[in-house]
């Protein structure tokens, strides 16, 4: 039996989905068998994740309305471990309200992530921002949990809400357990973003603050850009490092 990773944050551009994807392909380089799950209907995973070229767009949204079975869904990547659920086609505000009150309203998404935990070592799911009906129902499902915090002021700012969101789900989820705050988008050379991470560091308690911070680099927007995990496209990558030691850190930890 597998562990569902909810990667959660209280506001977008932060290194989410980033983080999502190249955990994944991090957990599926060690040879886990890896799915990651993408419920936030911006759907960013699919340009970043290494997808086939001759994949399909559909995605959980298309099961969830009942147009597609689970298995058509389900697609490969470059990786031979690694799976992948696009978002689907939430393409316009009626798709959106009916997507919502399906997974907030029914039992699917839970058992999707039951039946991934069965087949696969890790399900890591890419939540979309806030902690709206969607990241609580993901919360109440996972065993584990990441929040990315972008090395920038303004982020500080909303922390707060999404570890008063996790502490509420916890009250009904015995299993989930926040496995840290993760600082991303560094700059070693910006005082602003130093300050976030001493900031950080002085006034939050060091077991869920990860001590692996993921630096900004040019390389993960490149491979962003070319379809693909920076893990994958350059693994020396001073963030790809950071990832892939991140990943070493959980595995062992999940397994």
């Amino acid at each position: 039996m597998g562990d569902v990773l909810a990667i959660v944050s209280q506001k977008g551009g932060v290194g989410k989905t980033t983080t999502a994807v190249n955990l994944a392909a991090a957990f599926a380089r060690r040879g886990l068998k890896t799915l990651i799950v993408d419920v936030d209907p911006q759907g960013s995973v699919r340009y970043g994740v290494g997808l086939r070229r001759d994949h399909g767009h559909a995605g959980f949204a298309d099961y969830l309305n009942g147009q597609k079975p689970l298995h058509e869904v389900i697609l490969p990547t470059a990786l031979p471990w690694l799976r992948v659920i696009l978002a689907g086609s939430v393409t316009h505000e009626a798709d959106y309200a009916t997507y919502q009150q399906l997974i907030a309203e029914t039992d699917l998404l839970p058992e999707v992530l039951a039946i991934a935990r069965a087949r696969c070592h890790v399900v890591v799911v890419d939540s979309p921002p806030g902690m709206g009906p969607i990241t609580r129902r993901v919360l109440e499902a996972s065993q584990h949990a990441i929040i990315p915090l972008q090395c920038e002021p303004l982020a500080l700012q909303t922390t707060p809400q999404m570890l008063r969101g996790i502490r509420d789900v916890v009250e009904t989820n015995k299993e989930l357990v926040l496995d840290g705050i993760l600082m991303t988008m560094f700059e070693p050379d910006n005082p602003a973003s130093q300050r976030v991470v001493d900031y950080v560091r002085r006034h939050l308690p060091a077991n869920i603050v990860f001590d692996i911070v993921i630096p900004r680099t040019a390389a993960t927007c490149d491979a962003f850009a070319a379809g693909q995990p920076v893990v994958l496209r350059n693994p020396a990558d001073s963030a790809s490092q950071a990832y892939i030691n991140l990943a070493t850190k959980l595995s062992g930890r999940f397994l």
